[in-house]
């Protein structure tokens, strides 16, 4: 909540995967680290796209019950793995290059917003953003179908999310809220059985946190939309 803002929301008040650094060998303290210290510059998106796809991730993900220092970029991430061409070896034959689709799903969403707002994305507020980004989950864009026609909405919106997804958990921050020990290597672990935490971990305590109002994450409707859209997150397993 905006007004309960902590450096590590979650389960695990008080746990930080950091404190155990020493027991890393050099190299995975090396890449752990600098996923703290370093936030990529932008190569791949232009100022316009960054932004926006920003404002995206913000609503794909929310972190406004953190602090501002303790929030973890996930653009950055995003445009770094395009700007450096990693993918992931394959690609559906209905889909363009992961670097094109990015691209063209950025500006979908912004002639979306100007279509049934006549304001750009991020000019909008956060539930008509959310809306938008609900009509993508759903499969039912109301416009940009010339870019729908290249690419099949689900199939961004999985890229979308998988990879907001990936740069989230690949943070030690995110791991501190979901109670990750860290590396295992070389110390390993010692509490095998009974799902006891290791002796630098801490119990688990419930986490109240309650949706903003200008947002749909605590609306609920049946499961609808287009079939195609059902069964591709069926073989992510993004849904």
């Amino acid at each position: 909540m905006k007004d309960q803002l902590r450096k590590n929301p979650g389960y695990y008040p008080g746990y930080s995967v950091l404190s155990q650094r020493r027991f890393w060998d050099a190299a995975t303290r090396e890449v752990i680290l600098d996923r703290v210290t370093h936030v990529p510059p932008i190569r791949f998106f232009s100022p316009e796209e960054a932004r926006l796809l920003e404002v995206v991730c913000d609503h794909i993900i929310p972190q406004s019950d953190r602090d501002p220092d303790s929030r973890i970029p996930i653009m950055p991430q995003i445009d770094k793995r395009l700007a450096e061409h990693k993918i992931p070896g394959y690609r559906y034959a209905e889909m363009p290059p992961e670097e094109e689709a990015y691209r063209l799903g950025l500006q979908a969403i912004d002639r979306i917003a100007i279509h049934l707002h006549s304001r750009s994305f991020v000019e909008l507020g956060s539930l008509q953003r959310d809306l938008i980004l609900e009509m993508l989950h759903d499969g039912k864009p109301p416009a940009a179908h010339d870019i729908w026609e290249r690419m099949p909405v689900y199939r961004f919106w999985m890229l979308l999310v998988q990879d907001c997804i990936e740069a989230f958990y690949a943070h030690p921050f995110s791991w501190d809220e979901i109670g990750y020990g860290g590396p295992a290597y070389p110390r390993g672990y010692m509490r095998l059985e009974n799902g006891e935490p290791e002796p630098w971990e801490v119990q688990e305590h419930r986490y109240e946190w309650k949706a903003p109002s200008d947002s749909v994450s605590d609306h609920y409707k049946p499961v609808g939309g287009h079939p195609e859209h059902h069964a591709g997150y069926g073989q992510e397993g993004t849904h």
